[in-house]
């Protein structure tokens, strides 16, 4: 199992490099990252940024308070004081302490949720926190941990929201990026809610949301569910369609309307089938996606350097894109557009490097 590196302290204004952060999948042979100028590997041991585990809090956090601001979650945000205007994401922490009562001085254990679901009672969020597997619980120290660190990299990467984290980008793409961004936050980005089934949506503001979304497109098929079940009738799980338990918290989003709800371990990204991380979703085509996967589906992202293509003149092979600056041996860096190559799951390599390789 994956263990996260101590972190790495880094001031408000700048962004990581990361430099010698041990690699946890390596597990010793790699000396420390070593940023490549566009790929986003370790160039001593080609391993991603995300088994480098290069963020921190802050980081993060300044990423989801960039990720939500202009949108209609920025009340999840909060503005940094001197910041200039730059928003951070009001990330729930849970603390729980538990007296141990074995020994004769009485002492308290205490266990820290680097997140948790928002505006819900203790005994709610742990009840929520039970539903998901224990390896994915974001308990502080723990794999879990660990693991949601890797999701914010992997579901929701900065250079898929923030184009000066782009080395992808020609003259002219900026603004097309930008739109792309401003376009995304408007019609498909979401966070979850945590409630009891059939108690979601109740305040004022929710309703709001839930009729402007509606008056925007007509209704879709809601697999039976209805609003408020007729006495004793069952919510179920849009993922597994089993029944929902009327004691047991659920997810809603209100993007898909309050007749939805999904088993906690059930709000998964409808590509990849991971956990939506903190419960951030994109709404498209009547399903929610990580925004990694969501971004995907609407523009070709570069097997090179990771980004979304804007440019309409790239290079493809095997069902895969790269920018044409970017269609490159992973080994030698040499171009290979108009030259051979081989393609080793995403490695592209020219032939010598192939071969090389092979020996």
């Amino acid at each position: 199992q994956l263990r996260c590196p101590a972190l790495f302290q880094m001031s408000v204004s700048q962004p990581p490099s990361g430099r010698g952060v041990p690699c946890l999948r390596c597990r010793g042979t790699c000396t420390g990252f070593e940023p490549h100028s566009w790929r986003k590997i370790c160039k001593s041991c080609k391993c991603s940024q995300e088994d480098h585990s290069l963020s921190s809090d802050l980081e993060d956090d300044r990423k989801i308070g960039r990720l939500l601001s202009d949108s209609k979650y920025a009340t999840l945000t909060a503005r940094v004081k001197g910041g200039d205007g730059v928003r951070i994401y009001k990330r729930n922490r849970m603390i729980i302490t538990n007296p141990i009562v074995s020994r004769k001085d009485p002492t308290f254990d205490t266990i820290t949720y680097e997140w948790a679901p928002p505006g819900l009672t203790q005994k709610l969020a742990m009840q929520y926190m039970e539903l998901i597997p224990k390896e994915m619980q974001p308990v502080a120290g723990t794999d879990g941990a660990c693991y949601r660190r890797r999701q914010l990299m992997r579901q929701l990467p900065l250079y898929d929201q923030d184009p000066a984290q782009c080395r992808g980008l020609a003259d002219g793409e900026l603004q097309l990026m930008e739109d792309f961004v401003k376009k995304y936050k408007a019609e498909a980005l979401g966070v979850g809610e945590v409630a009891l089934p059939g108690q979601a949506g109740g305040k004022e503001e929710g309703k709001a949301q839930d009729k402007s979304i509606a008056a925007d497109k007509p209704p879709e098929a809601t697999n039976g569910a209805l609003e408020r079940p007729p006495g004793g009738g069952h919510y179920r799980c849009e993922t597994c369609k089993q029944a929902v338990p009327g004691d047991c918290p659920v997810v809603y989003a209100d993007r898909a309307g309050y007749a939805r709800q999904w088993h906690p371990a059930c709000f998964v990204c409808c590509r990849c089938a991971e956990p939506l991380v903190d419960l951030i979703y994109f709404w498209r085509s009547g399903a929610a996606w990580c925004g990694r996967h969501y971004c995907e589906s609407l523009r070709p992202r570069c097997a090179g350097c990771d980004e979304i293509i804007f440019s309409e003149d790239y290079q493809q092979a095997e069902g895969l894109a790269w920018h044409k600056k970017h269609f490159a041996c992973q080994e030698c860096e040499t171009l290979l557009t108009g030259k051979p190559f081989s393609l080793d799951n995403t490695s592209l390599l020219c032939t010598a490097c192939s071969q090389s390789k092979r020996l």
